[in-house]
């Protein structure tokens, strides 16, 4: 039976440094040559998911959450936010010097205090933990020279999938409560970006209607289905496949709903779970 595999990126597919490891893409490789199907499935946008992922060899993506959809290289899904709405939000973070970017297929525009609340965050997650912060900020270089790439170029306020913002001013209770009627929104999604943070997305964009989308439209079963990640944004996943696999580096509350438990994005998760179950021959 062909088996169709969903793969979230960030502590997933790529490991604590933001990279593929040569054994998942061995694996990969692997499992599509035997006839089944590997799907990216992550939060990010389509101008996040780099080249270096992509060249381990997908046969679609699920973008943005869920809010953008291709299959075979067609993109048969994009649900965007509506643009007096991104305007709106827009002004009310300038208002409190809180820090967003606007995830779009046309790129990430970043506000002009985006770089800076990240780095504050990062300050206060580094003080607290004792961490290096030049080593964590290091590793945030790459998403800072991608928001860099965009900043002169014109925003489509029409066509923004989703707003991540970074916020150390308001209680991410307050800013949900502002805009949660109209939108789905996603709390701390990124630890980097503090407790407060989140993401503001389309009502009824998410991984679990973007996965079962894909399995309809390839005609193929929710038992035919695994998926791998490792955060609470990965929860509606897990509730469209058949079997569900949280890396050991996940949160407490994956783990608990997950059918497997493997190892750490940085010790050979992937792999080690798709050859011991036998999808890898």
């Amino acid at each position: 039976m062909q088996t169709i595999a969903f793969f979230d990126v960030d502590g997933t597919l790529c490991n604590s440094s933001g990279e593929v490891l040569a054994s998942s893409r061995e694996a990969i490789n692997k499992f599509r040559a035997e006839g089944n199907l590997a799907y990216i499935c992550t939060g990010r946008s389509k101008p996040e998911i780099l080249d270096d992922i992509l060249s381990v060899g997908f046969d679609g993506v699920i973008g943005a959450g869920g809010g953008y959809i291709v299959v075979n290289d067609e993109v048969v899904s994009h649900k965007t936010m509506p643009k007096d709405h991104v305007l709106e939000i827009i002004e009310f973070f300038k208002a409190n010097d809180i820090g967003y970017y606007l995830e779009s297929n046309d790129g990430l525009f970043g506000s002009e205090n985006c770089v800076r609340k990240i780095q504050e965050e990062v300050r206060a997650i580094t003080d607290r933990d004792g961490t290096s912060y030049d080593e964590i900020n290091e590793k945030m270089q790459w998403f800072f020279e991608l928001t860099g790439q965009y900043d002169s170029k014109d925003v489509d306020h029409a066509n923004v999938n989703k707003i991540s913002f970074i916020n150390n001013i308001l209680p991410f209770k307050e800013i949900d409560e502002k805009y949660g009627e109209l939108f789905h929104m996603y709390h701390s999604t990124v630890y980097l970006f503090g407790p407060e943070s989140g993401e503001i997305a389309v009502k009824g964009v998410n991984k679990k209607n973007a996965v079962e989308f894909v399995l309809e439209h390839l005609g193929l079963e929710k038992e035919q289905a695994i998926a791998f990640g490792d955060g609470d944004n990965d929860l509606s996943m897990f509730e469209a496949v058949g079997y569900k696999i949280a890396m050991a580096n996940g949160t407490d509350n994956l783990k608990q709903v997950a059918s497997e438990v493997t190892l750490d994005a940085d010790e050979n998760g992937i792999e080690v779970s798709l050859t011991n179950k036998n999808w890898l021959k």
